[in-house]
């Protein structure tokens, strides 16, 4: 990803991330072995190209607060209060850090995200699989 320094996304990254304890890809596999949900924002293609996180719910980004709000008709069933562990999981740990603030805000405090994101989890040798993904729309 091409990003230049200084720039207002990187300012907006910084703050989304200031304060948060981010999980590397082993403190993201015991995250979801203890029950914390793990929710992959990536796109399909990116899934078929890369695999998918064994456990992960897959939940588009642009329906991720309505899903994951405990407030929200439109949520998963999982999504049961606000003291979910959640970590959001992306290509490379930049949107989801955005996204796990998104939630943050709606009172999901525990949201945080999977530094390096599955480019990590690859370099980490962590298993993968090639599906099916749990979609939820």
């Amino acid at each position: 990803m091409e990003r230049s320094p200084g720039s207002a996304i990187d300012s907006v990254l910084a703050k989304a991330r200031a304060g948060v304890r981010r999980l590397t890809p082993e403190e993201t596999l015991a995250a979801g072995r203890r029950g914390a949900l793990l929710i992959d924002t990536r796109t399909e293609t990116q899934r078929r190209e890369q695999g998918e996180i064994p456990g992960a719910l897959v939940i588009d980004r642009t329906v991720l607060e309505w899903r994951l709000d405990p407030l929200s008709d439109a949520r998963i069933p999982e999504a049961v209060g606000h003291d979910l562990e959640i970590v959001v999981i992306c290509r490379q740990g930049y949107s989801s850090s955005l996204a796990a603030e998104s939630l943050r805000s709606l009172g999901l405090w525990r949201a945080t995200d999977l530094v390096g994101g599955v480019e990590a989890w690859l370099e980490a040798g962590l298993p993968l699989s090639s599906g099916p993904a749990d979609v939820r729309r």
